[in-house]
């Protein structure tokens, strides 16, 4: 694609690199190469840069585009809210704010068996925020919470605390309401000697130990009330490097968060609307949620939006009254009108049938890169949610620096396709950063995964050569 340099108000990658070193700060961003890189256009599956080389982009804005960018239908449904009604303040009603939160509700409450309500924010981190607030009003104001170690839950003060990485907490106080994080099963480092099953089984068994006696910490017997109000899971750890758990473990935690009336939040901001087949990813472990936290593709990145759907009995205005929680931009019309538009979608192209054909493609195009490259310790998947752990030789000891080297490789935009230049964007994600997350396009072709396998290839190829 041809870049127009040319065109009124064009700053060319030099004057903009400066303006960025001296004017933003660096704290709301973050940078994984040196310099950044700037793209100018997006389309489908790829982004070009200044150059108009073609990025074939295998992460979507970390989940966020999921209907691939200058999505037609999407970009219309959005100019033709902006005629009708761009703007009104929350306090008043508008229709899609309505339409949506009815579709979200009555899809759960076929899924789930239970009403429910849906409540709208404009980012995840914030519908975290307001599900923090949602469940400490119902627990009478108790504000511990369990999560998991590699979990990510945004880094908003609330999210933070439920957020295993002390980095995220560091330089900002005392964090005296910070989360128990209890181990995620992680087959692919699961001790020696035990099955993925029997590991998720023995991971439920330590946390249910914690109520066994007053004495292991979190229950009082006499009262037959637990210290802790709620579990935040993330069903398939995001940036915890898309860990997916054997298939029972969240039957089995859920009898305990149910035996011990602890609710179960599920955080679906990164898995949900279709990234695993499934509109909400708990849907493929067979538990039913009391909360469902929501947010990025939503709106295909179009628009800050985000939200959460819980149970009546969590909801209803008897016991979450109006103002509650608050944001001037929540509900906003150019948000809800894509959001309804994103799931009519979803459910008219049938994605549930689609995204796992073109997860088990992409699957076993990883597995054959694996029998080539013993640095590929580990490849699994749900959907289009995979993930490879970039490895030594010996195929299990992290490699970060190989990966980096990766990274910086694809978005030098120098490997070859059909005699041209093509680049390729990758996310960093794990316990060690050293694993590839895989979050493409739920609309790629079968053509671009083989085109991502080739890129890979030559990828690998390149950073092992140093």
């Amino acid at each position: 694609m041809n870049i127009d340099k040319n065109a009124v108000g064009f700053i060319d990658d030099a004057q903009l690199l400066a303006d960025e070193a001296k004017y933003s700060s660096f704290g709301d961003t973050v940078h994984y190469v040196d310099p950044p890189k700037i793209f100018r256009h997006g389309e489908g599956s790829y982004m070009f840069d200044t150059a108009g080389t073609p990025f074939l982009d295998l992460q979507m804005w970390y989940s966020a585009v999921n209907f691939g960018y200058g999505n037609k239908r999407l970009n219309d449904a959005l100019k033709k809210q902006i005629d009708v009604l761009p703007q009104v303040a929350s306090q008043y009603l508008h229709q899609t704010r309505i339409e949506l939160a009815k579709t979200i509700a009555l899809d759960a409450k076929k899924k789930f068996g239970l009403d429910g309500r849906v409540h709208f924010n404009v980012g995840g981190a914030q519908a975290i925020e307001d599900s923090l607030k949602l469940v400490r009003n119902a627990s009478n104001g108790k504000s511990l919470m369990f999560a998991f170690e590699g979990g990510y839950h945004g880094r908003t003060l609330g999210a933070s605390s439920i957020t295993s990485s002390y980095r995220y907490r560091r330089r900002f106080g005392h964090f005296g309401e910070r989360a128990m994080f209890l181990p995620f099963p992680y087959p692919f480092r699961r001790p020696k000697g035990m099955t993925a099953e029997e590991y998720s089984d023995s991971c439920v068994r330590q946390f249910e130990r914690l109520f066994e006696t007053e004495y292991n910490g979190v229950w009082d017997p006499k009262t037959g009330q637990c210290e802790y109000a709620a579990f935040y899971v993330e069903p398939i750890q995001g940036t915890g490097g898309y860990v997916l758990p054997p298939m029972n473990f969240f039957k089995g935690l859920k009898k305990v968060l149910d035996k011990y009336g602890i609710l179960m939040v599920s955080d679906e901001i990164q898995m949900g609307f279709w990234r695993t087949g499934k509109l909400w990813s708990i849907e493929n472990f067979g538990v039913t949620p009391d909360i469902v936290v929501f947010g990025k593709a939503l709106t295909n990145g179009l628009n800050p939006l985000s939200g959460l759907w819980a149970r009546e009995e969590l909801i209803n205005p008897t016991v979450f009254p109006p103002g509650s929680t608050h944001s001037t931009f929540n509900s906003n019309p150019l948000g809800t009108s894509l959001g309804l538009e994103v799931i009519k979608m979803g459910y008219e192209l049938d994605y549930e049938t689609t995204v796992p054909k073109k997860g088990a493609h992409f699957l076993e195009g990883l597995r054959e890169l694996q029998k080539k490259h013993k640095e590929i310790g580990d490849v699994d998947g749900l959907g289009l949610a995979l993930r490879a752990e970039i490895c030594t030789e010996d195929g299990f000891t992290p490699n970060k620096a190989l990966l980096d080297k990766m990274v910086d490789i694809g978005l030098a935009g120098d490997l070859e396709h059909n005699g041209k230049k093509i680049g390729l964007v990758l996310d960093v994600g794990g316990w060690y950063k050293n694993v590839i997350t895989f979050a493409p396009s739920l609309d790629i072709t079968h053509e671009e995964i083989d085109l991502a396998m080739s890129l890979l290839d030559q990828l690998l190829t390149k950073a092992k050569k140093g």
